[in-house]
C-alpha cells in the first residue's frame, strides 16, 4: 500500500492510497471460495457449482464488499501511520483497478491542535452570595404568594386585589382582534395589564363601569394595534382581596412538614435554597470560566464536528417543540440558527478535553459519590437513588461530567485573576424569586 498526505487547509486534509490489484484479487478470490461452501445457484446442491458460476452469481457483490473493506483498512492504516486525529467521516473518491493497483482518495478535517492561552492576566468575576435568615424569610413569602385565597369585598378595588371584569375596545369605533374578553380575572396593579387599564381600574367597585383612552405602546406585540390609541369600556363584575396563609402548622403539614413544626419547615426551606443558590452560583462561575478559556484559547474547529452539533441541537429543539405541543414540522428550523451555539460547544468541549488532559482533572472517586449524595438529598429515600446511580456505569457519566467541570473551574480561577462579586438574592434568583 502507498499513501501520499496532501494539506488543503489548516484543518482539512487529503490522502491518496493505492493499494496493489493483487491484494484485492486474493481477497475477492477467498471470499468467492467462502461463499461457494453454502452458494446455492439453481441446478446444483448447495456447495456443489462450480466456481465459475459461483463468480458469475457473486463476483459482482462480492469485490464490491472486498473493495470497501480494503478501503477502510487501507485508510486506518495510513491515518496510523501519518499520526493523524480524524474528525468526522471522511469522503472517499475512487476509481476502477488498473494495471496493479487500485487508487482512492480520502478528504477529511483533523483536530485541531490545541494550546492553552494565557490565564494569568486575565480577570474573571466569581460570584458570591451567603444564605442568611432574610433569602429564608423571602422564600417562605413566596410560597404564601403561591397559596393565596381571595375573598369578595365590597370596597373599592386596591392594589393586589383580584379583579373580574368585562372589557370592550375599540379604535376609532371599531373593534379589534384580542381587545374584549367577559370575566376576565387579573391582579390589580401588579403589572399583569398595561398600566393605564389598571390604573383605571383601581379604585372601581363591583358594579361600577367606566370608559377611558389607552395608547398602546410603538414596541407593542400586538403589530395591528401598536402605537395607536383605544377607547375602552370596562365593567368590574368582582373584586376580591389576596389572603395569604399564615405560617403556622397548617402551613408547614401543608408544605410537607407531617408533624406540622415550623421551625423544621424553616430549616428545610433553608436547605433547599442554600442547594438551589450553590447551583445557580456554580453555573454562573462555570459560564465566566468558559468564556474566559475561549477568549484566550481560539481555534479553529472541524466542519464535520459543528454540523454533527447542529444536528444534534435541532434534533433537541424539535423534541422540547413536541414536549409544549407544537408541531415542528409546522415550524422550520434553519440549520445556520444553531451554528454559533455549535461552534461554541465543540470549541469548548475540544479546550476543556485538553485542559483535562494536559493537567490530570479527571474526576475522582470521591467527588463523583459527593455529587451524587448531593443530588439524592432531595429525594425521601436518598439511599436508594444512591443505589441507582451505581447500579449502572452509564448513569455515573452525568456526575462524572459535573465533577471534571468542577476541576476546569477550580484549576481557571486558581490561574487566572479572580474577582469575588457579591450578588443579591433576586439577582441571582431571577424573576420567579423576585416575584
Amino acid at each position: 500500500m502507498q499513501a501520499q498526505l496532501e494539506t488543503l487547509s489548516q484543518l482539512e486534509r487529503r490522502l491518496d492510497i493505492a493499494i496493489p490489484a493483487a491484494d484485492i484479487e486474493t481477497a475477492v478470490d477467498a471470499r468467492l471460495k467462502r461463499v461457494a461452501r453454502t452458494a446455492k445457484i439453481q441446478g446444483f446442491r448447495p456447495g456443489k457449482a462450480p466456481m465459475k458460476m459461483v463468480a458469475a452469481n457473486y463476483g459482482l457483490q462480492v469485490r464490491e464488499e472486498v473493495l470497501g473493506e480494503q478501503v477502510q483498512t487501507a485508510f486506518a492504516k495510513a491515518v496510523q501511520e501519518q499520526k493523524l486525529r480524524v474528525a468526522g467521516y471522511p469522503r472517499f473518491e475512487g476509481k476502477p483497478a488498473e494495471g496493479e493497483s487500485f487508487s482512492f482518495s480520502a478528504t477529511f478535517e483533523v483536530y485541531p491542535e490545541i494550546v492553552l492561552g494565557d490565564l494569568s492576566g486575565k480577570e474573571i468575576e466569581r460570584p458570591v452570595l451567603a444564605v442568611t435568615d432574610a433569602e429564608v424569610e423571602k422564600t417562605i413569602e413566596i410560597l404564601r404568594k403561591q397559596r393565596t385565597k381571595f375573598e369578595r369585598v365590597e370596597r373599592a378595588a386596591e392594589k393586589g386585589d383580584r379583579v373580574i371584569v368585562d372589557f370592550k375596545g375599540t379604535i376609532d369605533g371599531v373593534a379589534f382582534q384580542g381587545g374584549s374578553s367577559d370575566n376576565y380575572a387579573f391582579q390589580a396593579g401588579e403589572g399583569q395589564m398595561l398600566p393605564e387599564f389598571d390604573n383605571a381600574v383601581l379604585g372601581m367597585k363591583e358594579g361600577e363601569s367606566k370608559t377611558f383612552d389607552l395608547a398602546f405602546p410603538e414596541d407593542y406585540q400586538g403589530k395591528d394595534v401598536a402605537g395607536k390609541t383605544a377607547q375602552f369600556a370596562v365593567t368590574v363584575k368582582n373584586v376580591a382581596a389576596a389572603k395569604l396563609p399564615e405560617v403556622d402548622a397548617d402551613f408547614a403539614k401543608a408544605m410537607g412538614i407531617e408533624d406540622g413544626d415550623v421551625s423544621k419547615l424553616q430549616a428545610e426551606i433553608r436547605k433547599n435554597v442554600e442547594r438551589e443558590v450553590k447551583r445557580r452560583l456554580t453555573a454562573r462561575a462555570k459560564e465566566a470560566v468558559m468564556s474566559a478559556l475561549l477568549d484566550v484559547t481560539p481555534i479553529e474547529v472541524p466542519k464535520a464536528l459543528v454540523g454533527a452539533e447542529i444536528g444534534r441541537l435541532v434534533e433537541q429543539a424539535r423534541e422540547e417543540m413536541k414536549q409544549r405541543g407544537f408541531d415542528p414540522q409546522n415550524m422550520p428550523l434553519p440549520p445556520e440558527l444553531f451554528e454559533e451555539q455549535a461552534k461554541r460547544r465543540v470549541s469548548l468541549g475540544l479546550i476543556l478535553a485538553e485542559v483535562v488532559r494536559a493537567n490530570g482533572l479527571e474526576a475522582k472517586p470521591e467527588q463523583v459519590k459527593a455529587i451524587v449524595t448531593e443530588f439524592a438529598e432531595s429525594y425521601e429515600h436518598p439511599e436508594e437513588v444512591v443505589k441507582w446511580y451505581y447500579a449502572s456505569r452509564d448513569r455515573l457519566e452525568g456526575p462524572e461530567s459535573l465533577a471534571l467541570e468542577d476541576n476546569v473551574v477550580e484549576f481557571v480561577f486558581a490561574k487566572a485573576k479572580t474577582v469575588e462579586k457579591q450578588l443579591a438574592f433576586d439577582e441571582l434568583m431571577g424573576q420567579q424569586q423576585a416575584a
